[in-house]
C-alpha cells in the first residue's frame, strides 16, 4: 500500500475542511455531498485518479435532528412489543418442553421484534377497497413472533400456538411461511435462503410491469423483504440487485437484520458485514440507510470532539461487537471504550449498567420508524436498510449474542425469570414453575392494535385469493389449426406451441393476461415474431434505433411491452414467472405466464424455485424447449435433458407432459387454462417441447381424455395375430416407435398398436393413488388405475421408449398388465447426430423393434431363427458398452 501523500499546505487543507463544515451547518449534509461530488467530477475530468469508496462511516445515515416522532402511543407499543417477545419465546419453548423434535427459533425474532412491530403498526397496508396492499417477505426464522402478534390480535388461538409445527391433524401452524399450508395467511415462502430476496425483486418488477401495462394501479404499494445478514451469503440474495436499480424499483425495500451472526457463529468475524453490504448495494445503485446505533449513542457522538469514538466504531470488527453483547457493561467499558483515553473519558462518569443499556439501532423504535419512513419516500431507486441488532436480544444467559443462540429452543427457570423481569411481563414465579404461559392483552391494548391495523386496511399478513375472478377460456376449437394434420409439411412441437401462444395473445378475452417469458432464447424457439406484435417490456421504452429496424420482426422494447426477456438468466426468469403466476392472489388479476427455456436449464438449475412455486400455489405454464437426451443434437452433455420429467414429478402440484404432436400440445394447454384459470386449481403445468421437425397427424376422434390423463391408443391393429406388440412412447421417440412398427410389419409380419404416453408422471400418480385407496379400503371394490384399464385388453408385450431416463417409464410398471420392457436414455449426453445418439442410447427404431422381437420370442410368438435374424438386421450388439457407464 502506498503511503498517504504529505500535506504540503495544512492551512489550505484546513480552509477546505472549514468550508465543508460551514456548508453542512448552513445548508445540510446533502448540499455538502452535492458540492463534493461536483468537485470530484471536475477533478476526474482533469485527469485526477481519485479512489472510489462505496462505503460511508460506520454511523447512522439519518441524523438525530432529521428524525420525527413516532405517531401513536409509544409506551403502549412498547408494552405490547414486550408481550409479543414473550409469547414468541413461549411458542417455541412450550413446544420443545413436550418434545425436542419440534424445533423452532427464538433468537431471530428476539433480535428483530422492533422491526416487525413498527412495520405492522405503521407501514404495512392490507388489501382493501381503497388500496392494493403491500407485499412482505418475512424472514423465515422469525415467524413465532408473527404468529404471536396475530394471537394478540385475536387471529390465532391459544390452541394453534400450542400446536406450532404440528400440522398433521389440522389447525397447527407451519414451521415457516408456507402458502400451501396456510393459504389465507402467508403471501410467500421464504425460508429457503436466498430465494426471498430474488423473488422480492421480481415481484416489485412485476408490479411495475402490471402498472405500466394498465392492468393494475400500483400507486404507492411497496414490496418489503426482510433478510438476515447471514442469508446474504447466498448468491441468489445479491444476484439481481443491479436489476432493481436499472429498472428504478422505488417500490422495493430490503431490510437486512445485521445481528452479525450466522447459524453457527459470526457472519464476518474479522470484518464488517454492514460495510460490505453497503458497498454492494450502493455500488448497485440502491439508496442505503444504515441504522446502527440507538439514541443513547447520540449523546456520546455529539461529545466526541476528538473523533476517536467514530474511529473506534469504524475499526472494531464484528467478532468483537458480538462478544461485547454476550458479556456486560464492565467488559464493554474495558475492552471497547477503554481502547483510547478519549473514548474512556466519554463514559468515565457512567455506571456499567448505563453502558450496558446502550442499544443498537434495530432495538430503538424511533430510529426504526424513521428509517422505514425514509424508505417509503424513495423515488427512482430501491432502498436497502441495514439494521444492526443483537441476536437473542433479551434472552440473557440463554443465548444473547452467543454463537449457540440460533439453535436455542429451551430456557431454564432462572433464564425465564430474567427475561420476565427485564421486559416486565405479568407472569408469576408460580406460573413459571408450572409452564411458560402465553400472555393476553388487556382491552386497551387490544383496542390499540385493532385501531392501528384498521388504519392500515385490516389484518396482516394475509393472502387474498378467494375473490379472484375466473377467466373465460377459449374452447379447443379455437386451436383448429393445431388439431389438423400438417400433411407433408414437417414442424416441431415448439412451432406448434408458438402458434398456440400467438392465438392466445390475440384472444380478446384473455390476450392481455398472457405473459411470455424467455431467457434470451426467443429466436431459438421461433418467438421473435412477438417482438413486433406485443413488444418486450422495458420501463425506459426504447431510446435507441435497433439495428434490425428495417426488418419485419425487429427488436422492439416498450413501456407497455408484454414479453419479459430476462437475458441469460433462468433464475431471474423463473422468479418473473412466479410473480406472474401468483398475480391472482397478490394483485387480484390472474395472469397466464408461459416461461420457455432450454429444458436442461429448468428443473435442474432452478429446481428450488420450482418447488417454491408449488408452495406459492403458482398457476402457469413452464415449457422445457429442445427437450430430450437425443433430440437437441450437437450441443452435448450440458444441454441434453433426460431427466426433467423425473424432477418435475417430485413437485406434488406440478402437472407434466411430454407431447409428440401439435394436437396434444393444444389439448394440454387448453385443459391447463381451464383447470388453473376457470376452475382455479392451484396447480401448474410443465410441457416439454422439441425442435425436431416431422409430420403431425390429425387428432384421433375422442383422444382428448386420454391425452389429459396421460395415455391413449393412437393406432389400433384391426385384427392382431399371434405376433402382436404394443409400442408406447412419448415426445420424439414416439416417432421412432411408429417407425419401428412399420419395420416389424414389413420385416417379420408383426403387427403393433401404437400408444402415446403424454404423461407417465400422471399415470404413475393415478396408479399410486389407486393402490393407496385399495390398501386403506381392502374390503371395498378395488379401484383400477387408468393405465391398467387401457392396457389390460392389449394383446402381446408392451415396449415403452422415451427420450428420458428409464425411471420415467419404469414408475408405471406395477400398474402395467403383462410383459413390460422399458427403453430410456440413462447416462451423460454427448454431441452427435440424432441418428447416432439414439442408436447409442438404444432408443431408436432399431432398438425398439429388436426389444419387441425379444419379448415376442420369450412369449413363444416368434422363433429363435426370426429373433437372430432381427438382431442382426437391426444391428444389435450384445457386447456394446452400457451407455449409462460411458
Amino acid at each position: 500500500m502506498k503511503d498517504s501523500p504529505q500535506d504540503i499546505d495544512p492551512v489550505e487543507s484546513q480552509e477546505w475542511q472549514d468550508a465543508i463544515e460551514d456548508v453542512i451547518l448552513r445548508d445540510g449534509a446533502d448540499r455538502a455531498h452535492f458540492l463534493l461530488d461536483k468537485a470530484v467530477q471536475q477533478a476526474r475530468a482533469n485527469g485526477a485518479k481519485l479512489p472510489f469508496s462505496a462505503t460511508t462511516p460506520y454511523q447512522n445515515t439519518i441524523a438525530p435532528d432529521d428524525e420525527v416522532d413516532i405517531p401513536g402511543d409509544t409506551e403502549m407499543e412498547w408494552r405490547i412489543r414486550t408481550i409479543n417477545r414473550w409469547n414468541a419465546m413461549a411458542t417455541v419453548v412450550k413446544r420443545n418442553k413436550e418434545s425436542s423434535e419440534y424445533g423452532g427459533h427464538i433468537a431471530s425474532f428476539a433480535s428483530s421484534a422492533a422491526l416487525y412491530d413498527i412495520g405492522l403498526n405503521h407501514f404495512w397496508r392490507s388489501k382493501s377497497a381503497i388500496h392494493g396492499g403491500d407485499l412482505v417477505f418475512f424472514q423465515g426464522h422469525v415467524i413465532p413472533g408473527i404468529y404471536a402478534r396475530s394471537f394478540m390480535e385475536g387471529r390465532i388461538s391459544v390452541e394453534q400456538l400450542e400446536a406450532f409445527r404440528s400440522e398433521v391433524d389440522g389447525g397447527g401452524l407451519s414451521s415457516y411461511p408456507h402458502p400451501w399450508l396456510m393459504p389465507d395467511y402467508w403471501q410467500f415462502p421464504t425460508v429457503s435462503m436466498g430465494l426471498g430476496p430474488l423473488m422480492a425483486i421480481y415481484q416489485a418488477r412485476f408490479m411495475k410491469y402490471m402498472h405500466n401495462r394498465g392492468l393494475i394501479d400500483a400507486g404507492d404499494r411497496k414490496v418489503w423483504c426482510f433478510l438476515g445478514d447471514g442469508e446474504m451469503d447466498e448468491p441468489e440474495s445479491r444476484g439481481a440487485i443491479d436489476l432493481a436499480n436499472r429498472e428504478g424499483l422505488d417500490n422495493l425495500i430490503f431490510v437486512i437484520n445485521c445481528n452479525l451472526q450466522r447459524l453457527d457463529g459470526p457472519v464476518r468475524g474479522n470484518g464488517k458485514i454492514v460495510q460490505e453490504l453497503e458497498g454492494d448495494f450502493r455500488g448497485a445503485g440502491w439508496d442505503v440507510i444504515k441504522l446502527l446505533w440507538g439514541r443513547g449513542w447520540d449523546e456520546l457522538l455529539e461529545r466526541d470532539t476528538s473523533g476517536k469514538l467514530r474511529q473506534l466504531m469504524d475499526e472494531t470488527v464484528d467478532g468483537d461487537y458480538q462478544t461485547f453483547k454476550s458479556k456486560d457493561g464492565a467488559y464493554i467499558r474495558e475492552h471497547f471504550f477503554g481502547k483510547y483515553p478519549e473514548t474512556a473519558a466519554l463514559v468515565e462518569d457512567w455506571t456499567d449498567d448505563q453502558i450496558w443499556a446502550l442499544r443498537r439501532g434495530g432495538h430503538d423504535p424511533k430510529k426504526v420508524y424513521n428509517a422505514f419512513l425514509r424508505a417509503t419516500k424513495a423515488e427512482g431507486q430501491p432502498t436497502c436498510i441495514l439494521v444492526k441488532t443483537v441476536k437473542g436480544y433479551g434472552m440473557g444467559t440463554a443465548g444473547e449474542g452467543q454463537n449457540t443462540t440460533h439453535q436455542q429452543k429451551k430456557m431454564q427457570f432462572d433464564q425465564l425469570k430474567a427475561m420476565r423481569d427485564r421486559f416486565q411481563i405479568p407472569v408469576t414465579d408460580e406460573e413459571l414453575e408450572k409452564d411458560v404461559p402465553f400472555v393476553s392483552l388487556n382491552n386497551a391494548q387490544k383496542a390499540y392494535l385493532a385501531d392501528r391495523r384498521k388504519e392500515l386496511g385490516g389484518s396482516f399478513p394475509k393472502r387474498e385469493w378467494r375473490d379472484t375472478p375466473s377467466l373465460e377460456i377459449p374452447s379447443l376449437d379455437k386451436f383448429k389449426g393445431q388439431l389438423e394434420s400438417t400433411g407433408d409439411r414437417e414442424i416441431s412441437t415448439t412451432m406448434a406451441f408458438v402458434r398456440i401462444l400467438t392465438t392466445l395473445l390475440r384472444d380478446k378475452k384473455i390476450g392481455k393476461n398472457v405473459v411470455p417469458i424467455v431467457p434470451d432464447e426467443s429466436r431459438t424457439f421461433g418467438m421473435e415474431g412477438l417482438f413486433r406484435s406485443v413488444g418486450i417490456y422495458n420501463p425506459l421504452g426504447q431510446n435507441y434505433v435497433p439495428e434490425d429496424r428495417d426488418q419485419m420482426m425487429f427488436y422492439k422494447e416498450s413501456l407497455d411491452g408484454q414479453v419479459l426477456q430476462e437475458g441469460i438468466n433462468e433464475a431471474g426468469a423463473m422468479a418473473d414467472w412466479i410473480a406472474a403466476a401468483t398475480s391472482y392472489s397478490n394483485h387480484g388479476v390472474p395472469m397466464i405466464p408461459f416461461f420457455i427455456y432450454y429444458s436442461m436449464f429448468g428443473f435442474q438449475r432452478i429446481g428450488d424455485l420450482a418447488w417454491a412455486a408449488g408452495d406459492s400455489r403458482a398457476r402457469g405454464f413452464m415449457l422445457g424447449g429442445t427437450a430430450g437426451r437425443t433430440t437437441l443434437n450437437g450441443e452435448g452433455l450440458q444441454h441434453e435433458d433426460g431427466h426433467s420429467h423425473i424432477l418435475a414429478g417430485t413437485i406434488p402440484n406440478c402437472i407434466s407432459y411430454d407431447p409428440t404432436f401439435s394436437y396434444e400440445v393444444a389439448v394440454i394447454v387448453q385443459n391447463g387454462l381451464k383447470r388453473m384459470y376457470a376452475d382455479q386449481e392451484d396447480v401448474y403445468f410443465y410441457l416439454t417441447l422439441m425442435n425436431e421437425n416431422y409430420q403431425h397427424p390429425e387428432m384421433p376422434m375422442g383422444a382428448e381424455d386420454g391425452i389429459i390423463k396421460g395415455l391413449y391408443r393412437m393406432k389400433k391393429e384391426a385384427k392382431p395375430g399371434k405376433k402382436h406388440v404394443n409400442l408406447l412412447g412419448s415426445g420424439t421417440i414416439l416417432v421412432q416407435a411408429i417407425k419401428a412398427a412399420e419395420m416389424l410389419k414389413e420385416d417379420f409380419g408383426v403387427s403393433a398398436d401404437i400408444w402415446s404416453a403424454t404423461s407417465l408422471n400422471e399415470l404413475a400418480r393415478d396408479g399410486q393413488d389407486c393402490a393407496r385407496w385399495n390398501r386403506l379400503n381392502p374390503l371395498a371394490e378395488p379401484k383400477v388405475p387408468y393405465v391398467t384399464q387401457q392396457l389390460e385388453a392389449a394383446k402381446g408385450p408392451i415396449i415403452a421408449a422415451t427420450d428420458y431416463m428409464k425411471n420415467y417409464a419404469e414408475q408405471i410398471r406395477a400398474f402395467v398388465p403383462g410383459r413390460y420392457t422399458v427403453l430410456g436414455t440413462d447416462g451423460f449426453g454427448r454431441s452427435d447426430s440424432r441418428v447416432n445418439l439414439r442408436r447409442f442410447f438404444e432408443v431408436d427404431a432399431n432398438h425398439i423393434a429388436a426389444a419387441a422381437m425379444v419379448d415376442l420370442y420369450r412369449e413363444g410368438a416368434v422363433s429363435e431363427k426370426d429373433l437372430k435374424t432381427a438382431l442382426k438386421k437391426y444391428d444389435i450388439d450384445g457386447e456394446k458398452p452400457n451407455p449409462r457407464l460411458v
